[in-house]
């Protein structure tokens, strides 16, 4: 069995196939799904804790994602604080910074990340964090702020054992997506290569990121097979027990049942 630790399953994106990509996920293995709810205010946010309150094996992560924290509202976090005290709402996120494309200045991100990581301890919910070509500060602001008590996940890691070991050494967990499957991801591989099984989960992003032998095409949790035996050949186990490793990983920090 597998568990997708992040996924974007919104309507727009997959529209009237959307019933048939959860089919196909459980066809495929997956126990759970984390959907989520992070873009278009408040709405992305609501959209997912929908999608799990409908859907046995879906959870739901709400937040404000770094690229609307120009045009978030006061309301936005909110609605955000309030979902998190909603059955299946699991994490808090996606939450972070991202330099690469700065669709909002660095200083309004690090404020919003600094609210949200608040938000987080108040509640003690776990985080699930983006942070691209921003590591130095978002471990700065960690740093600062702290992680709740239930800690958090650097979701979509991609980056190599350096940064890897700043975040293990935090206490966060490390979700590992289709990129390692790539030409170039060799400082992933290294990255997970050294890291403890017990810190590793598993995601697609979807709809983003398709694994080989799947590059070009839409994403989606039933791919994650291909990423699961890509760690295994890392880590010299099979896909099928990274899977089962990733899973029980994914309940001890979600908090879901056995």
């Amino acid at each position: 069995m597998y568990v997708d630790a992040h996924c974007h399953l919104e309507r727009a994106t997959y529209g009237d196939e959307l019933p048939a990509i959860l089919a196909r996920a459980r066809l495929a293995g997956l126990s759970h799904c984390v959907a989520v709810g992070a873009s278009h205010g408040a709405a992305g946010a609501r959209e997912a804790v929908a999608l799990a309150a409908a859907h046995e094996f879906v959870y739901a992560a709400v937040g404000v994602h770094p690229h609307d924290a120009a045009r978030a509202t006061a309301d936005d976090e909110a609605v955000v604080a309030d979902l998190l005290g909603r059955p299946k709402v699991v994490a808090l996120g996606e939450i972070g910074l991202d330099y690469h494309y700065e669709f909002a200045p660095p200083d309004v991100q690090r404020a919003l990340f600094r609210r949200l990581l608040v938000l987080g301890r108040e509640r003690d919910v776990p985080v699930m964090l983006h942070v691209r070509e921003a590591h130095a500060d978002a471990l700065a602001c960690l740093d600062e702020i702290g992680l709740p008590a239930r800690g958090g996940v650097v979701h979509c890691f991609t980056a190599g054992p350096r940064e890897a070991a700043a975040y293990l050494e935090r206490g966060l967990y490390l979700s590992i997506p289709g990129v390692i499957t790539f030409k170039n991801a060799e400082p992933l591989r290294a990255a997970v290569r050294a890291a403890p099984l017990a810190r590793l989960l598993l995601e697609t992003d979807s709809p983003y990121l398709a694994p080989i032998p799947q590059r070009g095409k839409r994403n989606e949790p039933a791919f994650l097979a291909f990423t699961a035996a890509a760690v295994g050949a890392v880590c010299g186990q099979s896909g099928d027990e990274i899977g089962r490793v990733t899973s029980d990983n994914a309940r001890r920090l979600f908090g879901w049942p056995a």
